[in-house]
């Protein structure tokens, strides 16, 4: 089922990627995750639209950084985001299970809360796209600076679980590099295969391999194939433990994770 809206890509820094939500014949925009503001208000000024919300994922400041500056151009709107972090930024805080309506776009998304990057992070998705920071990224996930293995694979199934035509909208241009590293761990996959000539070809023409898709990960990202044997075979060999089939998730994520830290 298309969605009544779009989500384009404003880049900042070297591979961040902010989101603006809108729709067509409607001058209302959302942003998601400003690190930066001048990307921003270069964006809106050339679309004609004025902001009206911020979606912050978590508390990172090429995440956040930008906020002030928006506001003082944009005063009064509200800033959604984790209770449980980013309080210096955040207007209207968010907890699992909440939803967020904004009637002038006529969206509403559900709060997911998706600790294991940092302590607080969430989420926000519909039945057409998933904004999710730097919990995952298409063929990879963040690194674990704040939470556990267990709260990070949780987070993981979590995401995994939506509905298969979710569009992921990550926050960082990491996938080549992240493909590299599921290469290593999954060399005889054709699915794998298949996707890093395209999103090959996609950065040789300088576009975006972002968004992925829920479908698309469960076929091609290790972190959300923690119970494969070929994944659980590379850890075994890679690390000369006996993890089997049987395994808790959490014990498959922390040896990835770690394996992917050095990488």
């Amino acid at each position: 089922m298309a969605t009544h809206y779009q989500v384009d890509a404003i880049q900042a820094f070297n591979d961040n990627y902010i989101w603006a939500i809108h729709q067509n014949n409607n001058d209302n925009c959302i942003i998601v995750d400003p690190g930066s503001a001048d990307e921003v208000l270069r964006f809106l000024a050339d679309k004609k639209m004025s902001l009206i919300a911020i979606l912050i994922t978590h508390h990172h400041r090429d995440h956040i950084g930008g906020v002030s500056t928006l506001l003082a151009q944009f005063p009064n709107i509200p800033v959604y985001g984790p209770s449980k972090e980013a309080k210096e930024t955040v207007t209207h805080p968010l907890t699992d299970g909440e939803e967020i309506t904004i009637p002038a776009l006529d969206i509403t998304l559900s709060v997911l809360e998706v600790p294991g990057h940092t302590l607080g992070h969430i989420a926000y998705a519909d039945a057409h796209s998933l904004f999710c920071g730097d919990t995952l990224f298409s063929g990879g996930c963040g690194r674990m600076f704040e939470g556990t293995p267990k709260m990070f694979s949780s987070s993981l199934s979590k995401l995994s679980a939506l509905a298969s035509t979710t569009l992921v909208y990550c926050a960082h241009e990491y996938t080549l590099n992240n493909l590299t590293f599921a290469k290593t761990i999954t060399p005889n996959s054709r699915e794998l295969e298949k996707y890093i000539e395209s999103c090959e070809e996609k950065r040789a023409r300088n576009l975006s391999t972002i968004p992925s898709s829920i479908d698309t990960e469960l076929a091609i990202n290790p972190f959300l194939r923690l119970q494969d044997p070929d994944v659980i075979n590379a850890l075994n060999h890679k690390f000369s433990i006996n993890l089997n089939s049987h395994n808790n998730v959490d014990e498959n994520f922390k040896w990835l994770r770690q394996w992917k830290d050095s990488f």
